[in-house]
């Protein structure tokens, strides 16, 4: 599921997180920046942007009528459905035939210099300094946002959706059946030797108590799911994997990870628990859903379950209550004392971009679009919809995530009384955004955070447990922006050099290779997949 860049979860988020207008007249303005001069002649804004599934179509969505009233403009839309969206998008910007703004529009960072540069998006440097304080505030107040939207030439070709969200950050998770470990006598693990030992009885000793030896002690599946991999939480403890591109740094050079001598002690780690039994023999094979199978089997069978989210795994309400006997596992230290968390925070890709289409007078309506997007209401309404229809401010009494007096409190969605799936009447979150850590803790915290609608919360506690280890001075910076002549080859590369580790990885843990045998050969084979035009590329966007 992922890119560098931190992304966000909106479809989870919408189960539990609510926010809150501001008051204030004085406030709405510098939200939303001043309205049209004449609201009675609106300014017309054509928009491309995706068609999703479940909202209102977007000429009658109710919040698409409230941002026109309130900033005078009149949009011309421009959808197709979500799955089509990106092809029709280079189709048009092929064609020159394209709208003044496009959201949602996912454009990589050396896309933005080569669409900027050719002239089809405008900078927008002048127009945020002019007309979007909000935006211009989020440039000085959020440390990494500069680096995400600044290009080498100075200029900001395009808007991120700035998405916060701690259980992003920290999203290489172990969950482990605790009601095992407490059944066994055994506490949490801390290190790779005790994680073993766990395994190890969770095998052995019938924790499950069916008199049958059909444990699983780790699963997992390699098909994408977010945190998923036998190596995404486990390589932690010998050296940092993101599981995505593998770079990392290390006394100011970019090294790759799985080419580096501590990778191959991991490796022997993982043949170690794959050949005693201790790891499903279908991680490599299974998809997704063999695991939610395995793991949803009427006698409980999983110990171990390798996923950012438990929900890839378990129904997370009371359906199935087994999702109660899981927590995270924190992170592992090794045999070396390394004991990191994988770490993603950044602006991410380019989601809303002005066009050369654009009049000037579009220019400056669109820019105030995007101001108030990155208002706290326009933040909570794009992603949660108006006032007493999905949060309300939080009761007198009631306390945040941080055990802080909390400002805002959910209004659960009432299901439908046919049962059928009513269509949203707001954005989810299309565009652009400011969505901060500070608004989401802010939230009134759930009295159980195993209970129904509370599992946001849930993800929160458990990324606090990996918060602790995190080293952002190893991690390449999420929003590094490559030189748009460099993105094609360092695309083929990266493809065929994460095709080669993945597969090496399968053949190692499997035993169909040698790790000590075949290491040397393995390394050789990194030169053939250009691994040092690789590296040079992003270590010289990294000195820029």
């Amino acid at each position: 599921m992922k890119k560098r860049a931190f992304i966000g979860l909106s479809v989870l988020l919408v189960l539990s997180l609510l926010l809150s207008a501001c008051g204030g007249s004085k406030q709405e303005q510098n939200d939303a920046g001043a309205a049209a001069s004449d609201p009675s002649k609106p300014v017309e804004l054509s928009v491309f942007a995706p068609q999703q599934a479940g909202i209102e179509n977007m000429d009658v969505n109710k919040f698409s009528k409230y941002i026109e009233d309130k900033l005078g403009i009149k949009f011309n839309w421009s959808t197709v459905p979500d799955a089509g969206f990106s092809d029709k998008k280079l189709l048009l910007l092929a064609s020159g035939d394209y709208p003044a703004v496009i959201m949602n529009a996912g454009i990589s960072k050396a896309d933005q210099i080569k669409y900027g540069q050719q002239g089809a998006f405008i900078p927008l440097n002048d127009l945020i300094d002019q007309y979007a304080p909000n935006i211009k505030k989020a440039m000085e107040d959020v440390s990494y946002l500069k680096q995400g939207m600044v290009a080498p030439d100075g200029k900001i070709y395009a808007l991120p959706k700035l998405n916060e969200c701690l259980h992003c950050t920290y999203g290489q998770r172990m969950w482990i059946n605790t009601s095992w470990l407490e059944k066994l006598g055994l506490s949490m693990p801390t290190t790779t030797d005790e994680f073993y030992n766990v395994l190890k009885a969770f095998k052995e000793k019938d924790p499950n108590g069916n008199g049958k030896a059909d444990e699983i002690p780790f699963t997992t599946s390699s098909d994408g799911v977010w945190g998923g991999g036998v190596d995404s939480f486990l390589m932690n403890a010998f050296i940092y994997d993101n599981t995505s591109d593998y770079l990392s740094i290390k006394d100011g050079q970019v090294i790759y990870s799985p080419a580096q001598p501590e990778w191959k002690e991991g490796l022997k780690y993982l043949r170690k628990l794959f050949a005693e039994g201790l790891m499903d023999k279908a991680v490599f094979t299974q998809n997704n859903d063999a695991v939610k199978q395995l793991a949803n089997k009427p006698d409980a069978a999983v110990g171990t379950v390798g996923y950012a989210l438990l929900s890839s795994a378990f129904s997370v309400d009371d359906s199935n209550p087994r999702h109660k006997d899981y927590d995270v596992v924190p992170p592992l230290k090794g045999p070396n004392g390394v004991q990191l968390t994988g770490y993603s925070i950044g602006a991410g890709d380019g989601s809303f971009v002005i066009t050369n289409k654009a009049t000037k007078e579009e220019q400056v309506a669109a820019i105030k679009l995007a101001d108030y997007l990155w208002s706290e209401e326009g933040t909570v309404m794009t992603s949660w919809g108006f006032e007493g229809e999905g949060w309300k401010k939080a009761d007198s009494g009631k306390l945040d995530y941080n055990g802080k007096p909390a400002k805002y409190d959910v209004v659960p969605k009432a299901p439908s009384a046919n049962g059928e799936t009513t269509l949203d009447n707001f954005w989810w979150q299309l565009g652009t955004m400011q969505m901060l850590n500070s608004i989401r803790e802010s939230f009134a915290a759930p009295s159980d955070p195993l209970g129904n609608g509370a599992y946001e919360y849930r993800l929160w506690l458990a990324a606090k447990k990996y918060e602790p280890f995190a080293k952002p001075e190893v991690v390449y910076p999420a929003d590094t922006f490559i030189d748009p002549a460099d993105a094609m080859t360092v695309a083929q590369m990266q493809k065929s050099l994460t095709d080669y580790v993945k597969s090496s990885l399968a053949q190692f843990v499997t035993g169909n290779k040698d790790i000590d045998k075949d290491w040397d050969s393995y390394i050789a084979g990194f030169k053939g997949l250009q691994l040092d035009q690789y590296l040079a590329i992003y270590q010289k966007a990294l000195k820029k």
